[in-house]
């Protein structure tokens, strides 16, 4: 294949760099990641600009890079604009190649010379000054040597500005623009205690830096909420995650948490190198001792279930719920991510479940699905099904619940009705949560069943 060949290029031309192309490192960058494949990049890098019209030309700038977003702030007119990504590679080089002479040269120093033809999954047309061709059907063997860098091949992407100044100076300039292939999230670690009743909590997030560029101890901003994207760039090159690396801080809480517009934003109170395909981890906040009830749910009347049929293995699932407040030990908005659960039985910490949370804000309740309950069955039956005239129907159901546990438990059955209906009956109270939908709470003592029995009326 053409990329296992050795391209040697005598006087490999990286002289033909855009004019003024500027190697200093930034003064400041600052990063801004978003939840949605979004990160905006601010720079302020030293540059030379000559008097009149010239070229100034960044380099190291993301290759995901949106080109309609760059911004950038300098003393003088800019003229024009330019977005250079054709870096180089032995495929390009070759291809610019065409036409033109070049020489292979085999393991034991033999040489071919000719008119590069074609160059193709790793197969080699050349011809020979007198007209006769060279088809070499694998070059694995041999290196091509060319004369030097095909112009317009760069080896680093590069923004190129047409600017004029009145005046030849250094100065500052201030570059921001909008890039793909940057992520953040949320993940968090809960412990519940033994009784299930205190739970503790680590948050972290994970910042994935695919862009094509690193960030070297850039001021970190993360922005949580949807923002609205009229369109999302498609990524032309996907990397890999090659790195994981996680920070902590002894001190605590490392970001300052404020609202920005109708989202909130998080600052990271220190400097943060982001690496080219590395995904960081750093801490947002731990605490301990929220106070948390365990629920356990079962949903009814979403899937059709045929008269007289009886249900054929219904879940009563198990959570556990706590208030986002100050008073709680929390009170923080939340951003949505992972919750991984896990158990202490005294001397041991086991993983029992996850869930994911949305972003939550402040004083308001979150609930975590864990799994669904061992030793709590249910069943459900439809036991009527009464036409009463062409427009108006009756329906009765009973759903049994047995607790096989060694504690009494409550579960909280809810029920989905449609539209048009009318509790006749039901062995239990219930409540309207909704147009469509009720709910009852049924308790169940320890190895005994309860039966939940109501009828309902639809009028069409």
């Amino acid at each position: 294949m053409l990329k296992k060949l050795f391209i040697a290029i005598s006087c490999f031309a990286l002289s033909q760099q855009p004019i003024n192309a500027q190697e200093a490192a930034s003064k400041s960058v600052s990063v801004t990641v978003y939840n949605q494949n979004l990160g905006v990049i601010r720079e302020v890098r030293p540059v030379h600009v000559n008097s009149g019209r010239s070229e100034i030309s960044i380099r190291d700038v993301a290759q995901l890079i949106d080109p309609t977003s760059v911004h950038i702030k300098l003393d003088g007119e800019v003229l024009e604009q330019n977005y250079q990504y054709d870096l180089v590679s032995m495929e390009k080089i070759l291809q610019k190649y065409l036409e033109r002479d070049v020489q292979l040269i085999g393991q034991k120093d033999e040489l071919l010379e000719g008119k590069l033809l074609s160059a193709q999954g790793g197969q080699v047309v050349l011809q020979k000054k007198d007209g006769g061709l060279i088809m070499l059907p694998n070059t694995e063997k041999y290196r091509i040597s060319v004369g030097s860098l095909p112009e317009g091949l760069i080896t680093r992407p590069t923004l190129v500005w047409t600017v004029n100044s009145k005046a030849a100076k250094d100065q500052d300039v201030e570059i921001s623009y909008q890039t793909a292939g940057m992520n953040w999230h949320a993940e968090y670690v809960a412990i519940l205690n033994e009784n299930d009743t205190k739970l503790s909590l680590n948050a972290w997030v994970s910042i994935e830096n695919q862009s094509g560029t690193a960030y070297k101890d850039a001021s970190l901003k993360l922005v949580a909420g949807d923002v609205n994207l009229v369109q999302q760039r498609q990524p032309g090159v996907l990397f890999r995650k090659d790195v994981m690396v996680a920070e902590n801080s002894m001190a605590g809480q490392q970001f300052q948490e404020r609202e920005f517009f109708e989202y909130h934003m998080y600052d990271l109170e220190r400097p943060a190198t982001l690496n080219n395909n590395e995904s960081k981890q750093i801490s947002l906040f731990q605490a301990d001792n929220i106070s948390v009830s365990k629920k356990y749910l079962y949903k009814s009347g979403y899937n059709y279930q045929p008269y007289g049929q009886q249900n054929q293995k219904p879940k009563v699932a198990v959570a556990v719920e706590f208030e986002n407040t100050q008073k709680n030990n929390l009170g923080m908005p939340m951003p949505k991510g992972k919750v991984r659960v896990n158990k202490s039985d005294g001397k041991t910490v086991e993983f029992i479940g996850e869930d994911m949370v949305d972003h939550t804000p402040k004083d308001e309740k979150i609930k975590l699905k864990i799994g669904d309950a061992f030793d709590i069955v249910a069943e459900e039956t439809q036991t009527e099904n009464v036409r009463i005239s062409d427009k108006v129907y009756e329906q009765a159901y009973e759903i049994k619940l047995r607790n096989r546990k060694k504690e009494d438990v409550t579960v909280e059955v809810e029920r989905a009705l449609g539209l048009n209906w009318e509790m006749l009956s039901s062995s239990i109270d219930y409540q309207k949560k909704d147009a469509q939908t009720v709910t009852f709470k049924v308790p169940v003592k320890k190895g005994e069943e309860t039966v939940l029995k109501f009828k309902v009326r639809y009028a069409y």
